[in-house]
């Protein structure tokens, strides 16, 4: 509980220190100026049903808003059925926040409240609460003189908020949880590179995950995307990309007590399509995945599609 306690105060500090700081990161660049490239924490760290969202570019250096992230699976009933006739719906709301404390190092938190559903022949089944919470630090660690380069590293925590139901893992997707009911921590690398109305972002993360008091732990997980923007049109209050790229996501076998389970551990590739668009303080974002690839869950698991949509406020 203190642990907790000194995180949560940790991140109001550094929203209390938002206008001290306000001017010290924006450095003003043709076409792109008000884009800042960073990543996405994960929602509930649970595995597969637990994709990261993507890696948004965020059109304003310092913000708050609120996103939604839907995700769609099918998966096998029961053991005794071949076909994957079960309907898995991953819903989050979200509440996220990028606060600068220094010219180069910046707090970033989310906090979502997750919907789940899914469908099996006894009936629905819907879980729905708060989630876990995520906090990371990211620090600049390099700026090109002509600011066509730029790389961050970041360090997080999730702390576990998110209910994790015990019996849940028993189903053929364990991941059909709030949250994973362990301390699971986070080191993300990110690579930016823009010149005039083009940009490239190269991301990669990745989660460990410990082991939570019902002596379950799930797999470690790698994250990784490369996205290529095309700013179609802008000026000074305006400003509207395109985007497109893959992403991908690589999942270890989950354990208890120590012992691996089979049939938890996988893969998948995504391709993804989108747009991002903003207006003075205001900014949106939307984006579409499919999967170029799956292997969840032995085969078990198919990704069907994910999207998102994000409104977001300068601070």
């Amino acid at each position: 509980m203190k642990k907790i306690i000194v995180i949560i105060c940790l991140t109001v500090f550094g929203f209390s220190q938002a206008n001290i700081v306000r001017d010290s990161i924006y450095i003003p660049q043709e076409n792109f100026s008000r884009f800042n490239f960073d990543d996405d924490c994960d929602a509930c760290g649970c595995g597969a049903g637990n994709g990261s969202s993507g890696f948004e570019s965020l059109l304003n250096p310092q913000f708050i808003g609120i996103k939604y992230f839907a995700q769609h699976y099918k998966a096998k009933e029961n053991l005794f059925v071949k076909d994957l006739t079960q309907d898995q719906y991953f819903n989050t709301l979200q509440l996220w926040a990028k606060v600068p404390v220094t010219k180069k190092l910046s707090v970033y938190a989310s906090l979502p409240f997750h919907f789940h559903e899914k469908k099996t022949l006894q009936g629905d089944i819907k879980i729905n609460g708060i989630g876990d919470l995520n906090v990371m630090g990211i620090y600049q660690l390099l700026n090109s003189k002509n600011n066509f380069h730029q790389l961050n590293g970041g360090l997080g925590v999730k702390v576990p908020f998110g209910k994790f139901d015990e019996k849940g893992i028993s189903g053929v997707n364990p991941s059909f949880q709030l949250g994973t009911g362990s301390w699971d921590y986070q080191a993300v690398l990110n690579y930016k590179f823009q010149k005039n109305k083009i940009a490239v972002l190269v991301n990669t993360d990745y989660t460990v995950k410990t082991e939570n008091k019902k002596n379950y732990r799930f797999g470690n997980q790698w994250n990784y995307a490369a996205t290529g923007f095309y700013q179609i049109a802008g000026n000074e209050k305006t400003i509207f990309s395109a985007k497109t790229g893959l992403q991908g996501e690589v999942y270890a076998q989950n354990k208890q007590f120590g012992e691996g389970l089979p049939k938890t551990a996988g893969s998948a590739l995504y391709g993804k399509v989108g747009f991002e668009a903003s207006y003075k303080k205001f900014s949106l974002g939307s984006e579409i995945m499919l999967p170029v690839y799956t292997n969840l869950a032995g085969g078990d698991i198919e990704a069907k599609s994910r999207f998102s949509l994000f409104v977001n406020i300068g601070i």
